[in-house]
């Protein structure tokens, strides 16, 4: 039943008044009845014609709904089709989620876009902000272990320096009663280490580093040490003593520094191809080295090296190289670990490219304090300076406590 039939039918109903109550008499003579019935009629008359109104009017609003018509245009299409698809879906289902639900079954959906959007940054990307990582991320570097292996000193003063005892004491046997004539005493000999300085001087405007979202001085100060890490590494190795230390390579035999220490110069053993060496040579290397020496000792190669040393193989035709699976351990070649040193050299004609022995005792680092940084706002405006220091030196401690091979010439 429609709302207006509902409406006329209470109205109906309402005249048809009891008959005790017309046939009532009234107090004062007067007639109840006619009165009474009056009063419906003109409340019938007033709300009957409202009752009719608004009838029509829910009638006009359920035909523009089912046909998408909410301008008012009298079933002129609407401009925008998906708006009107999006609202008859939501009229028909009487829930806006069930609505959309429907809209994407339909595929019709993916096609409502809004004019803003977050790929143009004018047309309201600027509303949507990217989240920065706090970390600024870098390719790693390969790092010496050289400062795990050898013997590292810190010193306040410009120089460090240590005596080597040529151990040149003269003894012998004697009788009961024989005389004991006097004897050899030993040399000593001082081995300096000098120093070298590693310097950066990065230059940052001062809005940057008000502006900048993440504590940009204290990354800096990272960056530097990490450089000088990075720097100091092959001069372990192969420094030539020039204002950086000097690198262990130099004090074999034949090499620059040769002659520098007193203890003589660092033992090599060449071996017989150009770019290759075979287990019994390894193993002839290996037991050159004095025993008291080969207990704490460690090999150093760089990653090609290794890659082949790897595939050798001993009579048996087992791998020399064992894999150590525990984490943080180095593997172990011949029963002694393998420490990689990406400065060392490659297998080439006359190289130098495997060292082995005891580097705690044989090479000392000496670090005149650590890194410094001083901040200079003042002689480079706009621009703040970091002038970074380092002093570091280094030089072999013991020649006897390590031993190189040397590849064949030709």
């Amino acid at each position: 039943m429609s709302a207006h039939s509902t409406t006329r039918a209470i109205l109906r109903a309402s005249t048809a008044l009891p008959r005790a109550v017309i046939g009532a008499p009234r107090a004062d003579g007067g007639d109840i009845a006619s009165r009474l019935q009056a009063a419906f009629e003109a409340f019938k008359a007033k709300y009957d014609g409202q009752a009719d109104n608004m009838q029509a009017a829910l009638d006009d609003l359920s035909s523009r709904i089912a046909a998408g018509d909410m301008n008012g245009r009298g079933g002129v299409a609407p401009s925008d089709p998906e708006y009107s698809r999006l609202f008859a879906a939501w009229a028909r289902n009487g829930n806006e989620e069930q609505g959309l639900r429907q809209l994407n079954a339909e595929g019709l959906r993916a096609n409502i876009q809004a004019s803003m959007s977050v790929g143009t940054d004018s047309a309201g990307g600027y509303l949507a902000p990217i989240e920065w990582d706090r970390q600024v991320i870098a390719a790693l570097r390969n790092v010496s272990p050289m400062r795990r292996l050898a013997t590292v000193v810190v010193t306040t003063v410009r120089a460090y320096t240590t005596v080597w005892n040529t151990k040149g004491w003269g003894s012998g046997w004697v009788g009961e009663t024989a005389s004991r004539p006097e004897t050899a005493s030993t040399g000593l000999a001082a081995v300096p280490f000098g120093h070298g300085e590693i310097y950066a001087n990065p230059a940052v405007t001062q809005q940057l580093l008000d502006d900048a979202d993440f504590p940009m001085e204290q990354w800096l100060a990272a960056e530097l040490a990490d450089e000088f890490t990075f720097q100091e590494g092959p001069a372990f190795i192969a420094g030539n003593g020039t204002n950086k230390p000097n690198g262990f390579l130099t004090y074999v035999t034949g090499g620059a520094n040769a002659a520098l220490h007193p203890g003589g110069a660092i033992a090599l053993t060449t071996v017989a191809a150009v770019a290759a060496v075979t287990t019994d040579e390894l193993v002839d290397f290996v037991y050159a080295l004095p025993a008291p020496y080969r207990q704490n000792a460690s090999w150093v190669m760089n990653s090609a090296t290794a890659g082949k040393i790897m595939k050798l193989k001993d009579g048996d035709g087992n791998y020399v190289w064992q894999r150590n699976l525990a984490a943080g351990q180095p593997s172990t070649l011949m029963g002694y670990p393998v420490e990689i040193d990406e400065n060392m050299p490659d297998l080439a004609a006359g190289a130098l490219p495997i060292a082995f022995g005891d580097f705690k005792r044989g090479y000392v680092i000496n670090d005149r304090t650590g890194v410094r940084i001083l901040r200079d706002p003042y002689t480079n405006k706009p621009y703040v300076n970091f002038y970074a220091t380092k002093r570091v030196g280094g030089g072999v401690r013991d020649p006897k406590a390590i031993r190189v091979i040397k590849m064949a010439a030709s």
